[in-house]
Protein backbone atom coordinates (compact mmCIF):
# COMPACT_ATOMS: atom_id res chain seq x y z
CA UNK A 1 0.00 0.00 0.00
CA UNK A 2 1.37 3.19 -0.99
CA UNK A 3 1.68 6.03 2.04
CA UNK A 4 0.82 9.42 0.69
CA UNK A 5 1.77 12.34 3.26
CA UNK A 6 -0.61 14.92 2.72
CA UNK A 7 0.56 18.29 3.58
CA UNK A 8 -2.10 20.12 5.72
CA UNK A 9 -0.99 24.00 6.21
CA UNK A 10 -2.45 26.09 8.91
CA UNK A 11 -4.68 28.80 7.18
CA UNK A 12 -7.90 30.36 8.04
CA UNK A 13 -9.77 29.54 4.32
CA UNK A 14 -12.33 32.24 4.27
CA UNK A 15 -13.95 30.84 0.76
CA UNK A 16 -17.53 31.01 1.80
CA UNK A 17 -20.47 32.09 -0.83
CA UNK A 18 -21.56 35.71 -0.85
CA UNK A 19 -24.64 36.08 1.00
CA UNK A 20 -23.14 34.84 4.91
CA UNK A 21 -19.28 35.42 4.35
CA UNK A 22 -20.45 38.36 7.10
CA UNK A 23 -22.09 36.23 9.48
CA UNK A 24 -20.12 33.91 11.74
CA UNK A 25 -20.94 31.29 14.54
CA UNK A 26 -18.66 30.47 16.94
CA UNK A 27 -17.35 26.98 18.15
CA UNK A 28 -18.90 24.83 20.12
CA UNK A 29 -21.75 24.66 17.82
CA UNK A 30 -23.76 22.82 20.38
CA UNK A 31 -22.23 22.91 24.30
CA UNK A 32 -24.08 19.59 24.93
CA UNK A 33 -22.40 16.39 25.23
CA UNK A 34 -22.46 14.38 22.25
CA UNK A 35 -20.05 12.54 21.53
CA UNK A 36 -19.07 9.94 18.19
CA UNK A 37 -20.59 12.54 15.43
CA UNK A 38 -22.28 11.04 12.18
CA UNK A 39 -23.41 13.38 10.18
CA UNK A 40 -25.27 13.64 7.08
CA UNK A 41 -27.42 15.46 4.97
CA UNK A 42 -30.81 15.01 2.82
CA UNK A 43 -31.68 17.37 0.25
CA UNK A 44 -31.57 20.37 2.85
CA UNK A 45 -31.94 19.56 6.22
CA UNK A 46 -28.31 18.14 8.25
CA UNK A 47 -28.74 15.06 10.72
CA UNK A 48 -26.61 14.48 13.62
CA UNK A 49 -26.41 11.11 15.15
CA UNK A 50 -24.98 10.68 18.61
CA UNK A 51 -23.59 8.17 21.30
CA UNK A 52 -25.51 7.99 24.36
CA UNK A 53 -24.51 4.85 26.33
CA UNK A 54 -26.51 3.17 28.97
CA UNK A 55 -29.71 6.50 28.68
CA UNK A 56 -32.86 5.17 26.62
CA UNK A 57 -34.18 5.60 24.19
CA UNK A 58 -30.72 5.76 22.45
CA UNK A 59 -28.97 6.91 19.67
CA UNK A 60 -30.16 10.61 19.64
CA UNK A 61 -30.89 11.77 16.44
CA UNK A 62 -30.66 16.23 16.09
CA UNK A 63 -31.70 18.14 13.27
CA UNK A 64 -30.24 21.64 11.55
CA UNK A 65 -30.79 24.10 8.43
CA UNK A 66 -27.37 25.12 8.59
CA UNK A 67 -24.97 23.18 10.39
CA UNK A 68 -24.85 25.31 13.43
CA UNK A 69 -28.30 25.85 14.94
CA UNK A 70 -29.47 22.12 16.12
CA UNK A 71 -32.64 20.81 17.67
CA UNK A 72 -33.39 17.54 18.96
CA UNK A 73 -35.50 15.42 16.74
CA UNK A 74 -35.57 11.73 18.28
CA UNK A 75 -33.85 8.51 18.68
CA UNK A 76 -33.01 5.36 16.82
CA UNK A 77 -32.93 3.26 19.59
CA UNK A 78 -36.42 3.37 20.92
CA UNK A 79 -35.64 1.46 24.01
CA UNK A 80 -32.30 -1.01 24.82
CA UNK A 81 -33.47 -4.02 23.71
CA UNK A 82 -29.70 -5.73 24.34
CA UNK A 83 -30.77 -9.04 26.01
CA UNK A 84 -29.48 -8.09 28.81
CA UNK A 85 -31.50 -7.33 32.50
CA UNK A 86 -28.28 -4.76 32.84
CA UNK A 87 -29.97 -2.76 30.45
CA UNK A 88 -33.08 -2.80 32.83
CA UNK A 89 -31.13 -2.26 35.76
CA UNK A 90 -33.05 -5.12 36.87
CA UNK A 91 -31.53 -8.89 39.19
CA UNK A 92 -29.07 -6.35 41.07
CA UNK A 93 -27.46 -5.68 37.42
CA UNK A 94 -26.07 -2.09 35.32
CA UNK A 95 -25.21 -1.12 32.31
CA UNK A 96 -23.01 1.80 33.00
CA UNK A 97 -20.62 2.68 30.24
CA UNK A 98 -21.80 0.22 27.52
CA UNK A 99 -25.20 0.17 25.55
CA UNK A 100 -24.75 3.22 22.06
CA UNK A 101 -21.66 4.14 21.40
CA UNK A 102 -19.86 5.26 17.89
CA UNK A 103 -22.94 3.90 15.65
CA UNK A 104 -23.49 5.25 12.41
CA UNK A 105 -27.28 6.61 10.83
CA UNK A 106 -28.52 7.00 7.38
CA UNK A 107 -31.31 7.54 4.82
CA UNK A 108 -31.61 5.04 1.76
CA UNK A 109 -33.08 6.85 -0.98
CA UNK A 110 -34.27 3.98 -3.18
CA UNK A 111 -36.70 1.94 -0.40
CA UNK A 112 -36.76 5.69 1.96
CA UNK A 113 -35.84 4.17 4.88
CA UNK A 114 -33.64 5.42 7.55
CA UNK A 115 -30.99 2.71 8.74
CA UNK A 116 -29.50 2.76 12.71
CA UNK A 117 -26.07 0.63 12.94
CA UNK A 118 -24.54 0.33 16.34
CA UNK A 119 -22.14 -2.77 18.13
CA UNK A 120 -23.32 -3.54 21.47
CA UNK A 121 -21.03 -4.90 24.04
CA UNK A 122 -19.02 -6.11 21.85
CA UNK A 123 -20.62 -9.36 20.75
CA UNK A 124 -23.45 -8.48 18.83
CA UNK A 125 -24.73 -5.64 15.93
CA UNK A 126 -28.02 -4.14 16.09
CA UNK A 127 -30.02 -2.75 12.84
CA UNK A 128 -32.74 -0.47 13.37
CA UNK A 129 -34.93 0.60 10.32
CA UNK A 130 -37.60 3.46 9.96
CA UNK A 131 -39.76 4.87 7.59
CA UNK A 132 -39.71 8.28 9.33
CA UNK A 133 -36.08 9.62 11.02
CA UNK A 134 -38.71 10.31 14.09
CA UNK A 135 -39.69 6.80 13.51
CA UNK A 136 -40.87 4.55 14.88
CA UNK A 137 -37.76 2.75 14.70
CA UNK A 138 -38.14 -0.77 14.50
CA UNK A 139 -35.36 -3.17 15.52
CA UNK A 140 -34.71 -5.14 12.33
CA UNK A 141 -32.41 -7.94 12.98
CA UNK A 142 -29.31 -8.83 15.46
CA UNK A 143 -25.92 -10.12 13.99
CA UNK A 144 -25.09 -12.18 16.93
CA UNK A 145 -21.49 -12.84 17.30
CA UNK A 146 -20.50 -10.02 15.27
CA UNK A 147 -19.61 -6.98 16.14
CA UNK A 148 -18.88 -3.78 13.61
CA UNK A 149 -17.11 -1.92 15.88
CA UNK A 150 -17.13 2.23 15.57
CA UNK A 151 -19.20 2.12 12.33
CA UNK A 152 -19.43 4.30 9.43
CA UNK A 153 -22.45 3.43 6.34
CA UNK A 154 -22.32 3.89 2.80
CA UNK A 155 -24.65 4.01 0.76
CA UNK A 156 -23.15 3.76 -2.80
CA UNK A 157 -24.25 5.55 -6.01
CA UNK A 158 -25.14 2.05 -7.24
CA UNK A 159 -27.43 1.49 -3.84
CA UNK A 160 -25.14 -0.76 -2.11
CA UNK A 161 -24.76 -0.68 1.06
CA UNK A 162 -21.08 -0.19 2.90
CA UNK A 163 -20.07 -0.63 6.53
CA UNK A 164 -16.14 0.30 7.65
CA UNK A 165 -15.34 -0.80 11.03
CA UNK A 166 -12.72 -2.05 13.05
CA UNK A 167 -9.88 -0.92 15.44
CA UNK A 168 -6.28 -0.57 13.97
CA UNK A 169 -7.19 -3.33 11.63
CA UNK A 170 -10.19 -1.66 9.52
CA UNK A 171 -12.60 -4.00 7.65
CA UNK A 172 -15.49 -3.30 4.88
CA UNK A 173 -18.48 -5.22 5.08
CA UNK A 174 -21.00 -5.28 2.06
CA UNK A 175 -24.22 -5.87 3.20
CA UNK A 176 -26.86 -7.95 1.47
CA UNK A 177 -29.38 -5.82 -0.97
CA UNK A 178 -31.53 -5.53 2.23
CA UNK A 179 -29.49 -3.85 4.11
CA UNK A 180 -29.60 -5.93 7.31
CA UNK A 181 -27.23 -9.01 6.81
CA UNK A 182 -23.76 -9.44 5.90
CA UNK A 183 -22.44 -10.34 2.26
CA UNK A 184 -19.21 -9.63 1.77
CA UNK A 185 -16.05 -9.11 4.58
CA UNK A 186 -12.71 -7.49 3.71
CA UNK A 187 -9.63 -5.75 5.29
CA UNK A 188 -8.88 -3.13 3.88
CA UNK A 189 -5.96 -1.28 6.01
CA UNK A 190 -4.23 -2.15 8.61
CA UNK A 191 -3.08 0.48 10.84
CA UNK A 192 1.08 1.82 10.47
CA UNK A 193 -0.02 4.62 12.94
CA UNK A 194 -0.69 2.48 16.24
CA UNK A 195 -4.41 2.19 17.56
CA UNK A 196 -6.96 3.87 15.44
CA UNK A 197 -10.81 3.34 15.26
CA UNK A 198 -14.15 5.66 14.75
CA UNK A 199 -14.22 4.98 11.06
CA UNK A 200 -16.64 6.77 8.89
CA UNK A 201 -16.82 6.07 4.81
CA UNK A 202 -17.76 8.70 2.19
CA UNK A 203 -17.75 9.01 -1.91
CA UNK A 204 -16.71 11.83 -3.92
CA UNK A 205 -15.82 12.01 -7.50
CA UNK A 206 -15.69 8.46 -8.18
CA UNK A 207 -12.55 8.07 -5.14
CA UNK A 208 -13.92 6.43 -1.82
CA UNK A 209 -12.89 8.04 1.29
CA UNK A 210 -12.34 5.88 5.09
CA UNK A 211 -11.77 8.41 7.88
CA UNK A 212 -10.75 7.46 11.21
CA UNK A 213 -9.52 8.48 14.11
CA UNK A 214 -6.14 7.92 16.69
CA UNK A 215 -7.53 8.87 19.97
CA UNK A 216 -6.99 12.07 20.98
CA UNK A 217 -3.84 13.15 18.66
CA UNK A 218 -5.05 12.91 15.18
CA UNK A 219 -8.01 11.88 12.53
CA UNK A 220 -6.33 10.31 9.50
CA UNK A 221 -8.15 9.83 5.88
CA UNK A 222 -7.73 6.54 3.69
CA UNK A 223 -8.10 7.09 0.21
CA UNK A 224 -8.80 4.46 -3.04
CA UNK A 225 -9.52 5.39 -6.48
CA UNK A 226 -9.90 1.97 -7.63
CA UNK A 227 -13.02 0.98 -5.86
CA UNK A 228 -14.71 0.23 -2.51
CA UNK A 229 -12.37 -2.71 -1.83
CA UNK A 230 -8.98 -0.60 -2.55
CA UNK A 231 -6.40 -0.44 -2.53
CA UNK A 232 -6.40 2.50 -0.28
CA UNK A 233 -3.56 5.67 0.14
CA UNK A 234 -3.38 7.32 3.42
CA UNK A 235 -3.65 11.02 4.55
CA UNK A 236 -3.61 13.36 7.59
CA UNK A 237 -6.27 15.43 8.08
CA UNK A 238 -5.34 16.86 11.29
CA UNK A 239 -2.61 15.76 13.83
CA UNK A 240 -1.79 17.12 17.41
CA UNK A 241 -4.41 20.28 16.35
CA UNK A 242 -4.89 22.38 19.07
CA UNK A 243 -8.80 22.91 20.20
CA UNK A 244 -10.49 26.29 19.29
CA UNK A 245 -9.41 29.18 21.88
CA UNK A 246 -13.07 29.44 23.69
CA UNK A 247 -12.23 25.74 24.83
CA UNK A 248 -9.63 25.92 27.05
CA UNK A 249 -8.42 22.62 28.30
CA UNK A 250 -9.73 20.60 25.60
CA UNK A 251 -8.14 17.92 23.77
CA UNK A 252 -7.10 17.69 20.00
CA UNK A 253 -10.51 17.71 17.91
CA UNK A 254 -11.24 13.93 16.80
CA UNK A 255 -13.69 11.43 15.83
CA UNK A 256 -15.84 13.56 13.97
CA UNK A 257 -17.35 13.28 10.20
CA UNK A 258 -17.70 14.86 6.89
CA UNK A 259 -20.90 16.54 5.70
CA UNK A 260 -21.40 18.88 1.99
CA UNK A 261 -23.58 21.72 1.95
CA UNK A 262 -26.39 21.96 -1.41
CA UNK A 263 -23.96 24.25 -2.67
CA UNK A 264 -21.02 21.95 -3.12
CA UNK A 265 -18.58 23.46 0.10
CA UNK A 266 -17.66 20.21 2.63
CA UNK A 267 -17.14 20.86 6.19
CA UNK A 268 -15.75 18.53 9.17
CA UNK A 269 -17.82 18.16 12.56
CA UNK A 270 -15.35 16.63 15.35
CA UNK A 271 -15.65 16.81 19.07
CA UNK A 272 -13.84 18.05 21.95
CA UNK A 273 -13.17 16.29 24.72
CA UNK A 274 -13.42 19.55 27.66
CA UNK A 275 -12.08 18.65 30.76
CA UNK A 276 -12.78 15.19 30.75
CA UNK A 277 -15.91 14.26 30.77
CA UNK A 278 -17.34 17.03 33.31
CA UNK A 279 -18.52 19.12 30.28
CA UNK A 280 -18.56 16.12 28.00
CA UNK A 281 -17.58 15.64 24.47
CA UNK A 282 -18.59 18.62 22.57
CA UNK A 283 -19.19 19.81 19.08
CA UNK A 284 -17.00 22.07 16.86
CA UNK A 285 -17.26 22.63 13.31
CA UNK A 286 -14.49 23.69 10.69
CA UNK A 287 -14.74 24.28 6.77
CA UNK A 288 -12.32 21.88 4.15
CA UNK A 289 -11.56 22.28 0.75
CA UNK A 290 -9.77 19.18 -1.77
CA UNK A 291 -6.56 19.33 -3.63
CA UNK A 292 -5.82 18.60 -7.04
CA UNK A 293 -5.66 15.07 -6.11
CA UNK A 294 -8.75 15.00 -4.60
CA UNK A 295 -7.36 14.99 -0.94
CA UNK A 296 -9.31 16.82 1.97
CA UNK A 297 -7.36 20.05 3.26
CA UNK A 298 -9.00 21.42 6.51
CA UNK A 299 -9.04 24.40 7.40
CA UNK A 300 -7.23 26.09 10.72
CA UNK A 301 -6.10 28.99 12.35
CA UNK A 302 -2.38 29.98 12.46
CA UNK A 303 0.37 27.83 14.80
CA UNK A 304 -2.28 24.34 14.01
CA UNK A 305 -5.61 25.94 15.81
CA UNK A 306 -9.06 25.14 15.48
CA UNK A 307 -10.64 27.78 14.76
CA UNK A 308 -12.67 29.64 16.77
CA UNK A 309 -15.11 31.34 14.47
CA UNK A 310 -16.11 30.97 10.74
CA UNK A 311 -18.52 32.24 8.64
CA UNK A 312 -22.48 30.52 8.91
CA UNK A 313 -21.91 27.22 6.17
CA UNK A 314 -25.64 27.80 4.89
CA UNK A 315 -27.99 30.67 5.17
CA UNK A 316 -30.94 29.40 7.08
CA UNK A 317 -32.04 33.18 8.47
CA UNK A 318 -31.60 31.59 12.24
CA UNK A 319 -30.26 34.85 14.37
CA UNK A 320 -29.72 33.12 17.79
CA UNK A 321 -27.60 30.61 17.94
CA UNK A 322 -29.43 27.19 19.53
CA UNK A 323 -31.82 29.22 20.95
CA UNK A 324 -34.60 25.79 19.91
CA UNK A 325 -36.18 25.21 23.81
CA UNK A 326 -35.36 21.21 23.09
CA UNK A 327 -31.66 22.61 24.56
CA UNK A 328 -32.37 25.65 26.59
CA UNK A 329 -35.43 27.40 28.03
CA UNK A 330 -38.73 26.44 30.01
CA UNK A 331 -40.32 22.84 29.74
CA UNK A 332 -43.59 22.32 31.22
CA UNK A 333 -44.53 19.60 29.72
CA UNK A 334 -47.59 21.09 27.93
CA UNK A 335 -47.94 18.23 25.08
CA UNK A 336 -48.28 15.85 27.53
CA UNK A 337 -45.18 13.86 26.19
CA UNK A 338 -41.46 14.02 26.73
CA UNK A 339 -39.17 15.91 24.65
CA UNK A 340 -36.24 13.99 22.36
CA UNK A 341 -34.01 15.62 24.97
CA UNK A 342 -35.01 13.76 27.76
CA UNK A 343 -33.39 10.23 28.53
CA UNK A 344 -34.04 7.57 31.04
CA UNK A 345 -31.13 6.54 33.28
CA UNK A 346 -31.29 2.80 31.79
CA UNK A 347 -34.54 1.46 30.68
CA UNK A 348 -37.57 2.99 32.45
CA UNK A 349 -40.67 0.97 34.12
CA UNK A 350 -43.28 3.23 32.52
CA UNK A 351 -46.38 1.32 33.62
CA UNK A 352 -45.22 3.80 36.97
CA UNK A 353 -44.43 6.89 34.63
CA UNK A 354 -47.71 9.18 33.78
CA UNK A 355 -47.17 11.78 31.47
CA UNK A 356 -50.18 14.46 31.18
CA UNK A 357 -50.53 17.82 29.88
CA UNK A 358 -48.17 20.01 32.48
CA UNK A 359 -46.91 16.99 34.67
CA UNK A 360 -44.47 14.04 34.84
CA UNK A 361 -45.82 11.94 37.24
CA UNK A 362 -43.51 9.36 38.74
CA UNK A 363 -44.11 6.67 40.88
CA UNK A 364 -41.76 4.96 42.66
CA UNK A 365 -40.03 2.02 40.88
CA UNK A 366 -37.19 0.53 43.21
CA UNK A 367 -36.92 0.07 46.24
CA UNK A 368 -33.17 0.90 47.57
CA UNK A 369 -33.31 -0.44 51.06
CA UNK A 370 -29.46 0.84 50.93
CA UNK A 371 -30.47 4.25 49.35
CA UNK A 372 -28.57 3.59 45.86
CA UNK A 373 -29.38 6.43 43.63
CA UNK A 374 -27.60 4.29 41.12
CA UNK A 375 -29.92 1.08 41.05
CA UNK A 376 -32.86 3.17 40.83
CA UNK A 377 -35.04 3.00 37.85
CA UNK A 378 -37.42 5.90 35.78
CA UNK A 379 -34.76 8.64 36.68
CA UNK A 380 -35.20 11.27 34.45
CA UNK A 381 -31.88 12.90 32.68
CA UNK A 382 -31.42 16.10 31.02
CA UNK A 383 -27.74 16.90 29.36
CA UNK A 384 -26.48 19.86 31.10
CA UNK A 385 -25.60 23.14 28.58
CA UNK A 386 -22.23 23.98 29.07
CA UNK A 387 -19.86 25.84 29.72
CA UNK A 388 -21.75 26.51 32.68
CA UNK A 389 -25.69 26.76 33.18
CA UNK A 390 -28.30 26.03 36.23
CA UNK A 391 -31.44 23.54 36.16
CA UNK A 392 -34.59 24.74 37.96
CA UNK A 393 -37.23 22.29 38.49
CA UNK A 394 -40.54 22.44 40.07
CA UNK A 395 -41.45 19.14 42.33
CA UNK A 396 -44.82 18.40 43.79
CA UNK A 397 -43.98 15.83 46.49
CA UNK A 398 -47.56 15.52 48.23
CA UNK A 399 -47.97 12.11 47.54
CA UNK A 400 -44.57 11.05 48.27
CA UNK A 401 -44.67 7.82 50.49
CA UNK A 402 -42.66 6.94 54.09
CA UNK A 403 -38.92 6.11 53.00
CA UNK A 404 -38.79 8.00 49.54
CA UNK A 405 -35.97 10.30 48.25
CA UNK A 406 -36.97 12.37 45.32
CA UNK A 407 -35.23 15.44 43.99
CA UNK A 408 -33.01 16.98 41.33
CA UNK A 409 -29.40 15.55 41.26
CA UNK A 410 -25.99 16.26 39.53
CA UNK A 411 -25.68 12.62 37.95
CA UNK A 412 -22.30 10.99 37.12
CA UNK A 413 -20.16 7.95 38.83
CA UNK A 414 -19.81 10.80 40.93
CA UNK A 415 -22.87 12.39 42.18
CA UNK A 416 -25.12 14.82 44.45
CA UNK A 417 -28.74 15.60 44.78
CA UNK A 418 -30.87 18.03 46.29
CA UNK A 419 -34.38 16.78 47.56
CA UNK A 420 -36.79 15.59 49.64
CA UNK A 421 -36.35 12.60 52.29
CA UNK A 422 -39.61 11.45 53.55
CA UNK A 423 -39.58 9.56 56.87
CA UNK A 424 -42.86 8.89 58.66
CA UNK A 425 -44.73 12.10 58.12
CA UNK A 426 -41.85 14.51 58.31
CA UNK A 427 -40.72 15.62 54.89
CA UNK A 428 -36.66 17.11 55.06
CA UNK A 429 -35.55 19.03 52.43
CA UNK A 430 -31.81 17.58 51.91
CA UNK A 431 -28.15 18.23 49.70
CA UNK A 432 -26.90 15.00 49.77
CA UNK A 433 -23.24 14.47 48.20
CA UNK A 434 -20.61 12.05 47.31
CA UNK A 435 -22.56 9.05 45.62
CA UNK A 436 -19.89 7.24 43.73
CA UNK A 437 -18.98 4.27 41.22
CA UNK A 438 -16.09 2.06 40.62
CA UNK A 439 -15.24 2.04 37.30
CA UNK A 440 -12.87 -1.34 38.06
CA UNK A 441 -15.16 -3.65 39.32
CA UNK A 442 -18.73 -3.06 37.33
CA UNK A 443 -19.70 0.68 38.27
CA UNK A 444 -20.67 -1.03 41.43
CA UNK A 445 -21.49 1.34 43.66
CA UNK A 446 -18.83 2.17 46.63
CA UNK A 447 -20.53 5.07 48.66
CA UNK A 448 -24.25 5.93 48.92
CA UNK A 449 -23.27 9.48 49.59
CA UNK A 450 -24.10 11.59 53.11
CA UNK A 451 -26.55 14.17 54.24
CA UNK A 452 -24.51 17.35 54.08
CA UNK A 453 -27.23 19.38 54.99
CA UNK A 454 -30.89 19.38 55.80
CA UNK A 455 -33.79 21.73 57.00
CA UNK A 456 -37.22 20.60 57.95
CA UNK A 457 -39.89 21.56 55.51
CA UNK A 458 -43.42 23.12 57.19
CA UNK A 459 -45.88 23.01 53.93
CA UNK A 460 -49.15 22.56 54.62
CA UNK A 461 -52.26 22.01 52.75
CA UNK A 462 -53.77 20.07 49.64
CA UNK A 463 -50.46 20.45 47.39
CA UNK A 464 -47.15 20.71 48.41
CA UNK A 465 -44.42 22.06 45.49
CA UNK A 466 -40.79 22.91 45.86
CA UNK A 467 -38.17 24.44 43.80
CA UNK A 468 -35.05 22.33 43.54
CA UNK A 469 -32.09 24.12 41.55
CA UNK A 470 -28.25 22.89 40.55
CA UNK A 471 -25.98 26.14 38.97
CA UNK A 472 -22.56 24.16 37.65
CA UNK A 473 -19.43 25.87 36.51
CA UNK A 474 -18.07 22.73 34.18
CA UNK A 475 -15.52 24.34 31.84
CA UNK A 476 -12.00 23.18 32.09
CA UNK A 477 -10.73 27.04 33.28
CA UNK A 478 -13.87 27.17 35.81
CA UNK A 479 -13.92 25.55 39.21
CA UNK A 480 -15.95 22.55 38.01
CA UNK A 481 -18.72 23.12 41.05
CA UNK A 482 -21.99 23.07 41.41
CA UNK A 483 -24.39 24.64 43.64
CA UNK A 484 -27.91 23.83 45.56
CA UNK A 485 -30.82 25.81 46.53
CA UNK A 486 -34.37 25.68 46.84
CA UNK A 487 -37.27 28.27 46.87
CA UNK A 488 -40.99 28.04 48.29
CA UNK A 489 -41.72 30.63 45.60
CA UNK A 490 -39.43 30.47 42.89
CA UNK A 491 -37.99 34.17 43.07
CA UNK A 492 -35.57 33.73 45.77
CA UNK A 493 -33.59 30.74 46.50
CA UNK A 494 -31.79 29.58 49.54
CA UNK A 495 -28.52 27.54 48.85
CA UNK A 496 -28.54 24.43 50.80
CA UNK A 497 -25.05 22.26 52.10
CA UNK A 498 -21.86 23.12 50.24
CA UNK A 499 -20.42 23.42 46.78
CA UNK A 500 -19.97 19.98 44.74
CA UNK A 501 -16.92 19.07 43.19
CA UNK A 502 -17.27 17.31 39.62
CA UNK A 503 -15.28 14.20 38.78
CA UNK A 504 -13.94 14.62 35.35
CA UNK A 505 -12.27 11.07 35.19
CA UNK A 506 -12.93 9.57 31.40
CA UNK A 507 -14.02 5.75 32.12
CA UNK A 508 -18.08 7.07 32.15
CA UNK A 509 -17.68 8.52 28.73
CA UNK A 510 -20.67 10.57 29.27
CA UNK A 511 -20.78 14.31 31.08
CA UNK A 512 -22.52 15.37 33.70
CA UNK A 513 -26.57 15.26 33.39
CA UNK A 514 -29.04 16.83 35.36
CA UNK A 515 -31.71 14.25 36.99
CA UNK A 516 -35.20 14.18 38.71
CA UNK A 517 -35.55 10.78 40.43
CA UNK A 518 -37.98 9.45 42.89
CA UNK A 519 -37.33 6.13 44.35
CA UNK A 520 -38.45 4.36 47.45
CA UNK A 521 -36.45 3.07 50.24
CA UNK A 522 -38.54 0.76 52.09
CA UNK A 523 -41.91 0.42 50.25
CA UNK A 524 -43.34 1.25 46.68
CA UNK A 525 -46.82 3.50 46.59
CA UNK A 526 -45.63 7.50 46.68
CA UNK A 527 -44.75 9.33 43.57
CA UNK A 528 -43.82 13.06 42.46
CA UNK A 529 -45.09 15.39 39.83
CA UNK A 530 -42.23 16.97 37.99
CA UNK A 531 -44.10 19.94 36.67
CA UNK A 532 -41.32 22.07 35.32
CA UNK A 533 -37.78 22.06 34.42
CA UNK A 534 -35.97 25.04 32.94
CA UNK A 535 -32.40 25.32 31.70
CA UNK A 536 -30.08 28.43 31.08
CA UNK A 537 -26.31 29.57 30.73
CA UNK A 538 -25.19 31.24 33.33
Amino acid sequence: MMVKSTSFLPLFFMAICGSVASVSFQNPVIFNDLADIDIFRVKDTFYYSASSMHFSPGAPILESQDLVNWKYLGHSVPSLDFNSPAYDLADGMRAYARGVWASTLRFRQSNKLWYWIGCVDFNATYIYTSSGVTGPWEQKTVLDGTCLYDCGLLIDDDDSMYVTHGSTVLSLTQLTPDGLDMEKTQIVYNSTVGYVEGSRMYKRNGSYYIITVQPVNGQYVLKSDNGPWGPYDFGVILNNTSPPQGLKGGDTPHQGALVDTPNGQWYYMAFVDVNGDSTGRVPVLSSLNWDDNGWPVLTLDEGNTWPQSLPYPVDSGAKTINSDSSLQGKDTFATGKLGSQWEWNHNPDMKRVTITPGEVRLSTATVSKVDDIYQARNTLTHRTLGPASQATILLDYTNMADGDRAGLALFRDSSAWIGIRKDGDTSTLVMRSNMTMNSTDSWSTIAYGTDVASTKLHQTGHTRNIFLRVAGDFSASGTRSAQFSYSTDGKHFTVLGQNFTMANDWQFFQAYRFAVFNYATKALGGSVGLKEFSLYPV
